[in-house]
């Protein structure tokens, strides 16, 4: 049950009168509530994010609690790291029973899977294509976002990411225009290694490029021998309504990077996947997840993803809100576009999604008026209706209200331009 209102507001920390306890009022002694967790974070964190104000203390599938016990349905799932749903069982079970046995090893891992992947194509261009030393090329698409280690922030067109780090050389493509694509291999095919993509654009606010596009962009690179890489770390592993979104178009990409849900949200794990004469361009020196991927084929989760989607879009349609200006996705990875001047009172996609906590349901905006609801795969369908009867109360009420529970002075009219 959601907290009923909100009581005092000092400093940007939250203290609140709520209507759901811990069953056992003792479990509670000794733990920092909400307020004090916000308050340590203001105090000693990096403000380099903009969090919603809430605190987990536990989670279970699609429910999330805070330290006071209320109860939450999460529709973001750790950006489509716990697909499968938090603390499933089966993905816990393995975990403990393998750290009983061993925890690290040392070597050279195979990890940060778009830095791997772009390194593993210059290296087969060199080898196999045949570019000069130095020269090969990755192309990437504009808006997207493929990470924030040091070695992918020039590929990311990502402001928040990429700013005073990018070296210059990246070329960057429109995002969905194949036209782009055809002109930029012709000028430098015979230097470019790989164009990288996301099926789904993710941070750029849930992006659907046109039908066809990647079947298109997968003939273009077979035609001027460039290797195709798919970055699924956020579309995969079941999320759109399928294992790989890249399957909507029929493709098969050179290299398929993964991540986040590959381990269910237990253990930091990312792969590259690709065929051996591809991979083993790189050897030796150059540079746990298996119960997780059973979770998904074993509880049918891709097709559970493309029911849900499908219901959920069709239902939030249905609301007729003059404030959603667009609905998109595919499966469970959805978008809710806010035309926040259709908002009497200049409301902000920001302060709806206050609104949506404070009755319950945790989303969070990214480019200003662009809410994701992608919740853990496993959610009940019960709910998602419930979820869905929340957003609709709140795009009647946000005009309504004089007061958004939740909001802190300094932070009114707040409009969420960070993305991850």
């Amino acid at each position: 049950m959601a907290p009923t209102a909100m009581t005092h507001i000092s400093h940007g920390v939250h203290r609140g009168i709520y209507t759901t306890k811990l069953q056992n009022a003792g479990e509670t002694k000794n733990k920092l509530s909400t307020a004090e967790v916000i308050q340590l974070e203001h105090k000693y964190g990096a403000h380099n994010y903009h969090p919603l104000p809430v605190v987990f203390d536990s989670a279970k599938g699609a429910k999330v609690w805070d330290p006071e016990g209320n109860t939450y349905i999460d529709m973001l799932s750790a950006y489509s790291a716990v697909n499968q749903g938090h603390c499933h069982p089966l993905i816990i079970q393995t975990l403990i029973e393998q750290s009983q046995k061993l925890t690290l090893s040392s070597r050279a891992f195979y990890n940060k899977a778009v830095e791997t992947g772009v390194k593993l194509a210059r290296k087969w261009a060199y080898e196999k294509k045949g570019v000069p030393e130095g020269q090969a090329v990755v192309f990437s698409a504009q808006g997207n976002f493929h990470g924030r280690t040091l070695a992918v922030i020039s590929m990311s067109t990502d402001p928040e990411s990429r700013g005073g780090f990018d070296d210059g050389e990246t070329k960057v493509i429109r995002y969905g225009v194949i036209e782009d694509v055809e002109r930029a291999l012709e000028l430098y095919g015979d230097k470019v290694a790989a164009f990288l993509v996301e099926p789904i654009q993710g941070e750029a606010g849930i992006v659907v490029p046109p039908e066809g596009y990647l079947a298109k962009v997968a003939a273009l690179c077979k035609k001027y021998n460039v290797l195709l890489i798919c970055d699924e770390i956020q579309t995969g592993l079941c999320r759109t309504g399928k294992m790989l979104a890249c399957e909507y178009d029929g493709i098969r990409p050179d290299i398929v990077l993964l991540g986040k849900a590959l381990s269910g949200g237990v253990y930091p794990v990312s792969a590259v996947l690709a065929d051996s004469d591809i991979m083993l361009c790189i050897r030796p020196g150059e540079h746990v997840a298996t119960t997780a991927l059973r979770v998904l084929v074993d509880e049918k989760l891709a097709d559970r993803a493309m029911r849900l989607g499908d219901y959920f879009r069709n239902a939030v349609r249905e609301i007729g809100s003059p404030l959603v200006k667009e609905i998109r996705g595919r499966g469970l990875l959805n978008a809710v576009v806010i035309d926040e001047e259709k908002s009497a009172r200049g409301r902000t996609a920001w302060q709806f999604c206050l609104l949506l906590k404070s009755r319950g349901v945790l989303a969070k905006p990214t480019h200003i008026n662009i809410i994701r609801f992608a919740p853990p795969l496993v959610i009940e369908e019960e709910d998602l209706k419930k979820a869905v009867n929340v957003i609709k109360e709140c795009l009647e009420d946000l005009d309504k209200l004089d007061y958004i529970p939740g909001e802190v002075e300094s932070e009114i009219g707040h409009k969420e331009t960070l993305t991850l």
